[in-house]
């Protein structure tokens, strides 16, 4: 009898150990609450926030518990066009929050600074709720 890993794996164990991979993740998609959407890949996610946005270069992987930090960065906007060679207010952020089915729960917090720039409700699939700065 061949063991259950390996090259070996029989392909019953191998849609086992995907289904194990996925759930270690927050699932992929849009998620969307008041003040902010949040668009989740295998890779990161973005976020689009009122009157700023941030994005997580890495998978957001969750715990046993459902919950996951990640560090990112974090981009305030300002009303009125952007200017030619003008740079991005870009600091470095960290996003931790819990999953819970369809429900997530989402704190941004400017790592430099300490200061939390808000704690999202946000849903599965839902619309969000974001205004932009003009």
């Amino acid at each position: 009898m061949r063991p259950a890993s390996g090259p070996a794996a029989t392909p019953a164990a191998a849609q086992s150990d995907a289904r194990v991979t996925a759930q270690s993740r927050v699932p992929t998609g849009t998620w969307g609450g008041q003040g902010i959407a949040l668009a989740v890949t295998d890779t990161g996610a973005h976020a689009e926030l009122d009157c700023a946005s941030g994005d997580i270069a890495a998978p957001l992987t969750v715990d046993g518990g459902g919950r996951f930090a990640a560090d990112g960065v974090f981009i305030q906007e300002r009303p009125g066009p952007v200017r030619e060679g003008e740079e991005a207010d870009r600091k470095p952020a960290r996003y931790a929050g819990r999953v819970d089915g369809e429900t997530m729960t989402l704190e941004v917090t400017l790592t430099e600074s300490k200061q939390t720039v808000g704690t999202f409700t946000l849903r599965r699939g839902a619309t969000p709720r974001v205004t932009k700065c003009h």
